[in-house]
């Protein structure tokens, strides 16, 4: 429900601000823009940016040495959303996207070597995690 109302949200700041687009970046790159921000807002609005196991598991292998496509997503949603915001945004805008460091930092506002740390320590984090998450399953996950 929550991301629907952030989305709800994007939207209409995005139909309310059109006419301040300006065309030295790409439409893309505002729009993430005002996605990262809207969704930073919310976050400190509700004080949380944790989601319990409880919540996101709900795991049913089909296999025992292998896990569903739908439960990889699942275990690895759970993994960055234990990630700083910082990491967890950057991994999903890199990663998940697939957006170039340039365009990431024009997103965030973030300088490409901060980005480029927070990319290694996320990727450590999220191992961290995930191993945290799986044990010895994390074999299985990709």
């Amino acid at each position: 429900m929550l991301a629907e109302d952030v989305l709800q949200n994007v939207f209409i700041k995005v139909y309310q601000k059109l006419h301040t687009f300006e065309y030295n970046a790409t439409f893309t790159t505002w729009l993430y823009r005002i996605v990262v921000n809207t969704s930073y807002n919310e976050l400190k609005r509700q004080k949380t940016n944790s989601v319990s196991v409880e919540q996101v598991l709900e795991i049913e292998s089909t296999d025992s040495n292998t896990l569903s496509e739908n439960d990889q997503k699942k275990y690895i949603h759970l993994a960055l959303e234990k990630l700083r915001p910082d990491e967890s945004l950057i991994m999903r805008l890199f990663y998940l996207g697939e957006l170039k460091i340039r365009e990431i930092e024009e997103i965030t506002g973030f300088n490409a070597s901060k980005i480029k740390v927070d990319l290694h320590r996320g990727r450590e984090n999220l191992h961290f995690h995930l191993q945290q998450l799986l044990g010895d399953d994390l074999n299985y996950l990709l």
